[in-house]
C-alpha cells in the first residue's frame, strides 16, 4: 500500500514538472508571465492556459475511474493559478478545472459525480489571489521556498526584511492549509478527489498525510521554480538586447556630431573667400541635417545610403570643386538589400579627409557593390596618399570612422561579416566589406534582433 501511494505522489510531481515545462516554451504564455499588471482580458487568457492543462489533469483521473490520482493537479493548478494571476484568474481557473470532475462521470459511467470539487477549487482559486495580495512585492511569488526551514531561517536571518519573510511563512501555511482542507472535506463528501490511493482513504496514517503534504508543498513550488527560471532567461535576454541598443545609440550618436563638426569647418573655411559658396553649402548642409536627425533604424536600403552619399559628396564638392571626383558602379540587384545605417559616409569621409585632402591634384573615390553567394560586398576606394604600414595594422582600432563602422558590424552580424583594409602608400587606400544577404521584406525582423 505504502509503495502504491509514494509511486502515485511521485507520478504528480513529474506531471506537474511536466505541465510547466512545457508551457513555459509556449512564447505566449511566457509572455503572460512577464507581466505583473495585466488587463481583465489578459487575466482571462492566462486563466485559459492554466485550466486547459490542469482541467485535462483531473479529466484523466476522471476517465481512469479514480485509478491514477497522482494525475489530479486541480488543486495545485487553482491555487497556482491564483497566486501568479490574481482574484479573477483564480476564480476563473478554479471553476474550469473543476468540470471534468462535475460532468464526465456521468459519461464515462463513474459511481458519483463530484459536485463539491466546483466550490473547492473555486474557493481554492480565490484565496490564492489572497494569498498575492499579501506578497510586499509580486516578484517574491516566484523565489517561494517549499522548505520550512529556509524560511525560519530567513525569517531570524534577514532582521531588516521581516515583511519579505513572513509573506514566504504565510504562502507555506497557505498551501498547508489548501491541502487541510481538501482531507478535511474529503471526511465528510467522499467523492472529493483527493492524491490518496482508494485503499489508503479509511484511516491515513500520519506518514501518509505528511507525505501528502510535503507532495503538495512541491507540486506548487515547482512550476513556480520554472516559471522562475523562465522570467530570469526572458530578462537576461531582454537586457541583452537592451544593451546591444544603447550601443549602436551611442556609435551612430558619435558619428553624427563628428559628420557636422567636420562639415561646419568646411563652410567657416568658405564664409571670408567664397560667400556664395558658402550659402550654398548651408542649404546643401540642411538637407543632409534633416536625414541625419530623421528617425532611422539601424538598417536601411544600399539606394539609401547611397542616396546620402551623394548629398554628402555635393557639400564636399563645393569645398574641393573639380580635384573631387566620384564614380561608383552598383550592382542593380544590390540597391534593395539591407545594409546597416551610416555605413558609408564615414568611409568616404575618411577618404577624403585623409586621403585626397592632403594631394594637390586631388582625387577620385569610388564605390563598388555586387552580391556574390548570397553575400552583399561593398567597396569604397580612393586613389589618395594611401595609409603608412604603422598605422594600418592598428587602424580598425583607432579613430572614429573607419573603428566605428567595424565597430557597429561586429554588434549587427557577430562573426557573420568580414571587414578588411588595404592600402599603398601613395597608390591609394581600398576598405572591403561583406555582410550576410539581407533585404527589405523583413525590416522588423532585423530590428528585433538587434
Amino acid at each position: 500500500m505504502w509503495e502504491t501511494y509514494l509511486v502515485s505522489l511521485l507520478v504528480k510531481l513529474a506531471a506537474m514538472a511536466s505541465v510547466a515545462s512545457v508551457l513555459a516554451r509556449s512564447s505566449s504564455f511566457k509572455a503572460m508571465l512577464m507581466r505583473e499588471n495585466r488587463t481583465l482580458s489578459q487575466r482571462l487568457s492566462l486563466s485559459l492556459w492554466l485550466s486547459i492543462v490542469f482541467a485535462a489533469s483531473v479529466a484523466t483521473r476522471v476517465v481512469s475511474h479514480n485509478t491514477y490520482h497522482g494525475a489530479d493537479l486541480g488543486l495545485e493548478g487553482a491555487l497556482i493559478a491564483g497566486v501568479v494571476g490574481g482574484y479573477v484568474t483564480g476564480l476563473t481557473s478554479g471553476v474550469l478545472i473543476s468540470l471534468p470532475a462535475v460532468f464526465m462521470p456521468v459519461l464515462f459511467g463513474a459511481p458519483e459525480n463530484q459536485p463539491m470539487t466546483l466550490p473547492l477549487l473555486a474557493g481554492i482559486g480565490v484565496f490564492g489571489g489572497l494569498v498575492r495580495d499579501c506578497a510586499p512585492d509580486t516578484e517574491e511569488i516566484w523565489r517561494f521556498s517549499p522548505f520550512f526551514d529556509l524560511n525560519i531561517y530567513r525569517f531570524f536571518k534577514e532582521s531588516r526584511n521581516h515583511q519579505r519573510t513572513a509573506f514566504h511563512l504565510v504562502f507555506f501555511a497557505a498551501i498547508l492549509f489548501a491541502e487541510f482542507l481538501r482531507q478535511t472535506l474529503k471526511r465528510y463528501v467522499f467523492s472529493l478527489p483527493s492524491s490518496l490511493p482508494a485503499e489508503a482513504r479509511p484511516e491515513p496514517q500520519w506518514p501518509t498525510l505528511l507525505t501528502l503534504y510535503v507532495a503538495t508543498l512541491f507540486a506548487v513550488a515547482i512550476p513556480l521554480k520554472i516559471w522562475y527560471s523562465t522570467r530570469n532567461e526572458k530578462k537576461l535576454e531582454d537586457q541583452a538586447r537592451l544593451l546591444v541598443e544603447a550601443r549602436m545609440a551611442a556609435l551612430t550618436s558619435q558619428i553624427n556630431p563628428h559628420f557636422l563638426f567636420n562639415t561646419l569647418n568646411s563652410v567657416s573655411s568658405l564664409i571670408r573667400t567664397d560667400p556664395d559658396q558658402a550659402r550654398l553649402m548651408v542649404v546643401k548642409l540642411s538637407k543632409v541635417l534633416r536625414r541625419l536627425l530623421r528617425k532611422h533604424e539601424n538598417f536601411n536600403p544600399l539606394r539609401e545610403e547611397l542616396s546620402f552619399i551623394e548629398d554628402y559628396l555635393s557639400i564636399e564638392l563645393v569645398r574641393f570643386g573639380e580635384k573631387l571626383r566620384f564614380e561608383k558602379d552598383v550592382a542593380d540587384d544590390t540597391l534593395d538589400m539591407l545594409v546597416p545605417s551610416m555605413v558609408l559616409q564615414p568611409l568616404v569621409e575618411n577618404s577624403i579627409k585623409h586621403g585626397l585632402s592632403s594631394k594637390v591634384e586631388g582625387g577620385t573615390i569610388r564605390i563598388r557593390t555586387h552580391r556574390s553567394a548570397s553575400r552583399l560586398h561593398l567597396l569604397v576606394e580612393d586613389d589618395g596618399v594611401g595609409i603608412p604600414d604603422s598605422k594600418l595594422a592598428t587602424l580598425l582600432e583607432r579613430g572614429i570612422g573607419v573603428s566605428n563602422v567595424h565597430e557597429r558590424l561586429k554588434v549587427l552580424f557577430g562573426n557573420e561579416y568580414r571587414m578588411w583594409v588595404e592600402s599603398q602608400p601613395g597608390a591609394g587606400t581600398r576598405v572591403q566589406i561583406e555582410l550576410p544577404e539581407l533585404h527589405t521584406e523583413a525590416p522588423a525582423a532585423l530590428g528585433s534582433a538587434v
